[in-house]
């Protein structure tokens, strides 16, 4: 007597794909709550940027109000401290021939279009242009070694920022309303600072 196979008869547990499946596992919930979670990420990136922009125009602000007022804690650094404000003060007290070079430059620029018909007042404006620069070199030179002088009887050595006298230097060749920081003392107003002891 043949006795049948009890699995044979039941149904499989597994059924077989039927035709045209999904052929893919289902994802995991985890995943799934992942790939929902994406547009958020997004967003906070965006508002993100947005909180970075905000910032950083605020602090443009703050250094610009700074350039105005000499506020020294929102001045950029190669404008930071005493010396350097020292240094602003001792070139815009003064008169400096190199103030005349941009005015000259516009002028040269004229003397090149009036070359052609008028030669003798571009040649003129030209000469001029050269003398204001000599000129210029050797005052802002002039300047410098005394301005040195004063930051040595004002300042120690290790307050004095290196190229000092270039800051300086650049400075004097601005004219006067174009100068960053905006000077805070008038003609002749030079620093009244206690020397060191």
């Amino acid at each position: 007597m043949k006795f049948r196979n009890r699995a044979e008869d039941e149904p499989s547990a597994t059924p077989a794909p039927a035709s045209g499946g999904k052929g893919r596992p289902t994802p995991k919930r985890r995943e799934a709550e992942a790939k929902n979670r994406r547009p958020l990420v997004v967003d906070d990136r965006k508002q993100a940027k947005a909180i970075a922009r905000q910032k950083r125009d605020e602090a443009y602000e703050r250094q610009r109000h700074a350039m105005m007022t000499g506020d020294e804690r929102y001045l950029p650094l190669r404008d930071k401290g005493p010396a350097r404000r020292f240094a602003r003060d001792y070139v815009d007290a003064r008169w400096n021939v190199g103030e005349l070079f941009m005015p000259m430059a516009a002028l040269m620029i004229v003397a090149m279009l009036l070359v052609r018909w008028v030669p003798d007042v571009a040649f003129y404006i030209t000469a001029g242009m050269y003398l204001i620069v000599f000129g210029g070199i050797i005052d802002a030179i002039i300047m410098i070694f005394m301005l040195k002088r004063h930051l040595a009887n004002h300042f120690d050595a290790a307050e004095i920022p290196k190229w000092t006298g270039m800051y300086a230097f650049s400075r004097a060749f601005m004219v006067r309303p174009w100068r960053m920081p905006k000077p805070l003392n008038k003609r002749g107003e030079y620093s009244m600072r206690r020397s060191k002891t």
